[in-house]
């Protein structure tokens, strides 16, 4: 039996459940596209494509209504669980009934923003629902840097309100977000060849659960790559090692749930470092208690020769970086519904070619707390003697609380449930800072259903939070529709 079978709404599971058997990933958005784009034609819907590949569907809706646009995102986060078999760019992701939660079988799941799209489709399809004229906006590349929104004109779109779908909160509103920055480092290394009589030993930081480096920094979830360095720089300093290689993390906007190295030691101290590795591991069982349930050191001699390893002296080099750049919460204002205003995110660190590369992001809803956490982090970088870049820079959305959408969206909630909704700021980056900022006066909210550990392959929907939703957004242009 499908895992989305008797699913309500039915048409948005099952556009859902189309969704899931796409190609997605930021970047790959072709196909994902042509899908979008062919439904549209079947539903006789006329659409555009910029030069992004962003689509607009427009269905029309009561005559003399404002056009209001709503707004998700195509891609999704790529995600899977070391031992998971699995192809992003041909595998359909495999949808698991738990409960009540919908999740994928060792993959993300891709709600965050399928779910989003398949609520616009089963609009598209749906002859019966009352709302005003509408521009379905499907844009592409959010994941890796918010690129379709940054490419938006005014000549694409002509709607004045937006609803984006891409909230992850049941009965939340988000009426703002943060910004945020790049900052990359590249140290130079140095390589010998192994010395004689080492052998080859790989070292893991596995069991994490990673998550959304925006909207789930607070929960102090552990950082696979920070962990792995400071189980090694412990070795380091009674056991002499070699370090050959070193990686974790996959994404700038995820919190590494796994981390690697390989290292050269002798062989009479493999005892020596078990012991370690079970000591650290109940080291961080008891930080990580409540936390972590599944946090796990592994050591293992079964592997391959690397050919080289890292002089010590940069070996002491990334050790000690590691461990200056930070990761998590920097500020916070408890004054506010979502009090963390300013983090930063150690995403990757890799050894590649004869370079470590070292991948960071910073957020604030304060465009001078992002420079201060990012100048931080570069002058870490700077002061190692390592290159240091910096990029992706985009906007925060300043909430204005006298928007219009806001009152009619309060009103349409508080009607259905009985009980007014949140309203909030989200630590996260939603597109609307770009599109607001590319195109000027547009009254926008966000909302959605509930989904937990997006970008990880731990992310899961809530499935009667989607039905609600629904209720939400269709009582909502019902009510835009009429006035």
């Amino acid at each position: 039996m499908s895992a989305i079978q008797g699913l309500v709404p039915e048409d948005l599971w099952r556009y859902f459940g189309e969704i899931t058997r796409v190609p997605r990933e930021s970047g790959n958005e072709q196909r994902i596209r042509e899908y979008l784009v062919s439904t549209a034609k079947g539903l006789a819907l006329p659409y555009r494509i910029d030069r992004a590949g962003n689509v607009l569907v427009f269905k029309p809706g009561v005559p003399g209504t404002d056009t209001v646009v709503l707004q998700s995102h195509m891609d999704m986060v790529c995600e899977k669980d070391a031992k998971t078999i699995h192809d992003f760019a041909t595998d359909p992701i495999r949808l698991v009934r738990d409960g009540g939660w919908l999740r994928a079988d060792g993959t993300t799941l891709g709600a965050d923003n399928g779910i989003g799209m398949a609520a616009m489709l089963a609009i598209m399809g749906d002859a019966s629902l009352t709302h005003p004229d509408l521009e379905m906006l499907f844009t592409v590349e959010e994941e890796t840097g918010l690129s379709g929104a940054s490419m938006l004109t005014g000549e694409f779109m002509t709607g004045t309100t937006l609803i984006n779908l891409d909230s992850e909160e049941d009965g939340t509103f988000y009426i703002g977000c943060a910004g945020g920055r790049n900052t990359d480092i590249h140290l130079e290394l140095s390589f010998i060849d192994p010395p004689a009589g080492l052998v080859p030993v790989q070292i893991m930081v596995t069991g994490l659960r990673g998550g959304h480096s925006g909207s789930d920094i607070h929960k102090g979830h552990g950082n696979a790559i920070r962990l792995l360095n400071r189980f090694l720089k412990s070795v380091q300093e009674s056991t002499p090692l070699y370090l050959a290689t070193l990686e974790g993390g996959t994404k700038h906007n995820a919190i590494p749930r796994e981390a690697q190295a390989v290292v050269y030691l002798d062989e009479h101290a493999l005892p020596k470092l078990n012991d370690a590795a079970s000591s650290w591991n109940s080291i961080f069982a008891r930080e990580l208690e409540g936390i972590e349930e599944n946090v796990n050191i592994l050591v293992s001699r079964d592997t391959p020769p690397t050919g080289r390893v890292i002089v010590p002296t940069d070996t002491r080099k990334i050790f000690t970086m590691i461990s200056l750049i930070p990761h998590g919460v920097l500020a916070m204002n408890e004054s506010m519904d979502s009090p963390v205003t300013t983090s930063t995110n150690l995403a990757i660190c890799r050894v590649k070619d004869h370079m470590l590369e070292v991948l960071t992001n910073q957020r604030s809803i304060y465009a001078t707390s992002i420079q201060e956490a990012s100048d931080t982090v570069r002058s870490i970088g700077e002061v190692m003697g390592a290159h240091v870049a910096q990029s992706g820079d985009y906007p925060a959305w300043r909430p204005q609380f006298d928007s219009r959408v806001l009152k009619k969206a309060r009103e349409a909630f508080e009607s259905l449930f009985g009980t007014p909704p949140r309203v909030k700021v989200i630590h996260a980056g939603l597109e609307c800072g770009v599109i607001g900022e590319r195109i000027a006066g547009l009254d926008m909210i966000s909302l959605g259903p509930t989904v937990e550990q997006a970008h990880s392959p731990s992310e899961r929907i809530h499935i009667e939070s989607v039905a609600r939703m629904w209720d939400l957004l269709v009582a909502l242009l019902r009510a835009m529709a009429v006035s």
